[in-house]
């Protein structure tokens, strides 16, 4: 799923393309992409873009009679800056919003039809899309730990909350605890002071590292290839390959369709942390150690 660094990144590029152009027509191909009647997206039609905005991990594009287009890609939705009238050919394109200078396309890769648009009128409807959590950049340090400690959650969990912090998901929390070195299992009411100063540095940095990043490369060209698998982050999808800190291998939980990635080195004291399906399988054979697991590989 995009999340804030990407999410900024699209709304960098859209801000030179879109912003004060006339919407000249929406054309909505999937019946199910559409989540609200009323207004209609008529409405939007032959209104210039006046606004952008990033509401938690959505988009939305703000017209100059107080109608929003609110775009959420949940995980597969892709935009992309298309020729001006794009066709909407094929099963994956869901919608075209069309501009004088070229055509914004939504596109949802599988079968599992979870990105939505949402038209809503006014401030106060735009506000009822926000799930709530804190913007880190808007926040003290204080703030920051009061919003992780309303509930006692693990801190892989109280990350990706929506609620509590605004914009972060699987991949990026993976990143932000690597760099603060706290294990992802650490519920929140067990940091020590100087463990909450790491984490809340280390959330506003890599956040800024990756935004600024995807923002310059945004500049350059539509960013085309979102993904959550990048080949400078550190641990997020290296399962197996070596920590840039410490050279061990990333280790990975995993759990419905997602995983956790971490080093066990750098962040856990070099405890192995139990997969849901290997550690069943396995049972007291599980490894809690890097040196267990390395003799496990080597039965």
């Amino acid at each position: 799923m995009p999340e804030l660094p990407d999410i900024s990144a699209y709304l960098s590029a859209l801000e030179e393309r879109i912003v004060g152009q006339p919407l000249e027509r929406v054309r909505i191909a999937s019946a199910f992409l559409l989540r609200t009647a009323q207004p209609p997206v008529t409405d939007a039609e032959g209104h210039r873009v006046s606004e952008l905005r990033r509401i938690g991990k959505r988009i939305a594009i703000g017209l100059d009679h107080d109608v929003w287009l609110v775009l959420h890609l949940m995980i597969a939705g892709r935009l992309h800056w298309r020729p001006r009238g794009a066709k909407l050919a094929g099963r994956n394109n869901l919608a075209a919003f069309d501009f004088p200078n070229g055509s914004l396309v939504l596109t949802e890769a599988g079968t599992k039809r979870r990105a939505s648009l949402h038209v809503l009128k006014g401030e106060q409807a735009l506000q009822s899309a926000d799930p709530g959590g804190i913007d880190v950049f808007a926040s003290d340090a204080a703030q920051f730990r009061a919003a992780l400690t309303l509930e006692n959650r693990t801190l892989k969990r109280a990350l990706t909350d929506p609620r509590i912090l605004s914009g972060i998901g699987n991949a990026y929390s993976d990143e932000i605890l690597h760099a603060a070195q706290l294990s992802p299992v650490t519920l929140t009411n067990k940091l020590t002071p100087e463990e909450w100063s790491r984490l809340y540095a280390a959330t506003r940095d890599t956040l800024r590292l990756w935004i600024d990043r995807l923002c310059i490369e945004s500049h350059a060209n539509f960013p085309e290839k979102v993904t959550a698998f990048r080949a400078d982050m550190a641990v997020h999808g290296r399962y197996g390959k070596a920590c840039p800190r410490c050279g061990e291998p990333v280790q990975r939980i995993s759990y419905a369709d997602n995983e956790t990635n971490y080093c066990a080195k750098c962040q856990t004291g070099g405890r192995v942390l139990a997969d849901r399906a290997l550690s069943k399988l396995l049972g007291k054979d599980w490894p809690r150690t890097l040196d267990e697991l390395e003799a496990l590989k080597r039965r």
